[in-house]
């Protein structure tokens, strides 16, 4: 099954603990701290799969998860740094977050993109050894990692769309001139997923293929199969506009895919088409060719006469194709922004609330996350920790807010008494 869009959550890996630790060796007295650092949590990466050309794999996986750095050691042993979880995706995939930023487009072999990132080792009691505290009893716990909900859109990578009307003959024609295999019927909507193949009219003359299917009157709202397969025009850069020249009146029906083309998107009505008129091998198609051709031509239209299923002119239609994609110049698709990287707030940002019951509550990344890496139990670890809350310049705002002594003063999980 096609699957093209998907959901799914990922979760990067704690960073390990840092070591409080002393060297204890016979004939060394005083031999002073030795805690190592935690290694480093794991990332979740995107990466593209030339291989893959559907999202369906994440149907039955949507939790990755990375794993945790290994905590420090004594005699400055550093904790391992976890694995990263790498997730492959299809060609052509853009990633967005729950509010619809474009994280990324993923579209060449290889590409990577790095959408958790894992949380760092904490310091071991070693790094905070100074002259003035040969012996300190405090380190860092791992950085926590990170965890979203991302959503993963696949827009095919093809050269050339092959678009319109059901039946028109656009699978026929994708398989009389590459090796792919579309199902073909004689009713409408046969083709119920986009498919790809690719041309090689030389040795160094190739194309990439896209039978899009589902386009009909209303499928820019959704109507039919279009609104779910449109997307995948976007990334094309040249259109063939199947015609069937047996319709009842196929230039009502070029004008309705246009249309259709114009509302979804209006770039996609911008896009070079080369218009062919199918099913030329009827006798009745024959017949009122030059008309189809006359009129086609009043709109600005050269059309090329074809027969998919007696494969008469599609040797022409290619190479029309491949030099209208010669002529374009190398560039970005017109057809999607270029991704958005939004700043992180300022490591000074927070606020300061009265929740109902009371109690003071501290929002700030920052301060979340020293509250998360600190080792309440070691007394040094605590004052570091109101040192912070001074630098930051939390202190003085609960002041300020009306903070009393034996207030409850909340900073993410984590409850504290505030004495002054």
């Amino acid at each position: 099954m096609f699957i093209d869009e998907a959901r799914i959550f990922v979760s990067s890996g704690k960073g390990g603990d840092g070591a409080v630790h002393f060297r204890k060796e016979k004939f060394v007295p005083r031999g002073g701290p030795d805690g190592g650092d935690g290694g480093r949590g794991g990332d979740v990466v995107l990466f593209v799969d030339p291989k893959k050309n559907t999202l369906s794999t994440f149907r039955r996986q949507r939790h990755f998860r990375a794993d945790e750095g290994r905590p420090g050691g004594g005699s400055n042993k550093t904790g391992r740094s976890a694995e990263d979880v790498r997730i492959p995706v299809p060609p052509g995939t853009i990633v967005r977050n729950e509010d619809g930023a474009i994280l990324g487009d993923l579209v060449e072999a290889g590409q990577e993109l790095v959408i958790a990132r894992g949380g760092r080792g904490g310091r071991g009691n070693a790094r905070y050894a100074t002259s003035r505290n040969q012996a300190p009893r405090m380190a860092e716990k791992g950085a926590p990692g990170e965890e979203k909900w991302i959503e993963l859109e696949l827009r095919l990578v093809a050269d050339v769309g092959i678009i319109g009307v059901p039946n028109a003959g656009k699978s026929t024609f994708l398989a009389s001139v590459t090796n792919a295999k579309p199902k073909i019927a004689a009713y409408p909507f046969t083709t119920l997923a986009p498919n790809l193949g690719v041309v090689e009219l030389e040795i160094d003359a190739t194309m990439v293929l896209a039978d899009i299917p589902g386009i009909i009157e209303g499928a820019h709202a959704g109507v039919g199969l279009g609104f779910a397969f449109l997307r995948h025009v976007q990334r094309t850069k040249v259109l063939i506009h199947m015609v069937d020249g047996s319709a009842q009146d196929p230039l009502a029906d070029f004008s309705q895919i246009n249309t259709e083309l114009a509302l979804f998107d209006d770039r996609l009505a911008q896009k070079p088409q080369l218009v062919a008129i199918n099913k030329i091998d009827l006798p009745q198609v024959r017949e009122q060719l030059p008309a189809l051709r006359e009129a086609f031509k009043q709109r600005g239209y050269d059309v090329l006469e074809v027969s998919a299923l007696a494969r008469e002119g599609l040797r022409e239609l290619l190479w029309a194709a491949y030099q209208l994609l010669g002529g374009l110049e190398e560039k970005r698709p017109d057809d999607e922004e270029l991704p958005v990287y939004r700043p992180e707030p300022e490591i000074e940002e927070f606020s300061v609330e009265l929740e109902t019951d009371g109690a003071w509550r501290i929002r700030g990344k920052a301060v979340e996350r020293a509250a998360d890496m600190t080792y309440w139990e070691y007394d040094e670890a605590v004052r570091r920790f109101q040192g912070l809350l001074a630098h930051l310049g939390i202190e003085q705002a609960l002041l300020e807010a009306g903070v009393q002594s034996g207030d409850t003063v909340r900073i993410g999980e984590y409850e504290l008494e505030w004495v002054l």
